[in-house]
This record gives structure tokens, sequence and C-alpha cells, in this order.
């Protein structure tokens, strides 16, 4: 399993300044070939200055979800170092 990409990714507004929410489609790259679900996830900056990732709402996939979710949070957190987030 891989994440091959985050389609149409869209921030959503959020009141509180250090958590963003976004919406997008994940495409992930199974056995039997791509599949493509709806995801909702959140990067929040901790007081700390740590980042942390949360995906709050994904669509059904045919494949375990703690994999999934290990694979998706890394891409995001890659996609959010490397500035690719939408502001």
């Amino acid at each position: 399993m891989k994440v091959v990409e985050i389609k149409s990714i869209s921030r959503k507004d959020v009141p509180i300044y250090y958590r963003r929410l976004y919406t997008g489609i994940a495409v992930v790259e199974l056995i039997n070939g791509n599949a493509e679900a709806s995801i909702e996830f959140q990067v929040e900056h901790m007081p700390t200055g740590q980042k942390v990732v949360a995906i709050t709402a994904l669509e059904d996939v045919d494949y375990p979800l703690v994999p999934l979710h290990k694979e998706l949070k890394k891409f995001i957190e890659a996609l959010d170092s490397d500035g690719s987030l939408p502001n």
C-alpha cells in the first residue's frame, strides 16, 4: 500500500489560529489497483512546537485502517514540511 497523492486539497476556515483543517481526495495504490477516498484532516501546532496530524474523516476503503492512517499521516507531514498545503 502506498499513498500516491492527495488531490483537490482545500482549507476550511477554523477560528482557532493554531489548527488548520483540510479536505481532499486521497489516491492510494492497493494490491488490486488504485483507490480514491474522500479525506478530512487537520494539522495542529502544539505549545511545545510539535505539529500533530490527525485524520478526522476518511471515506470507506477496502484496506485495514491503521496502516492506511499511518501512511496518510506521513504523506501529510511531508506535504506540510514542503509547504505544499494551501494557506
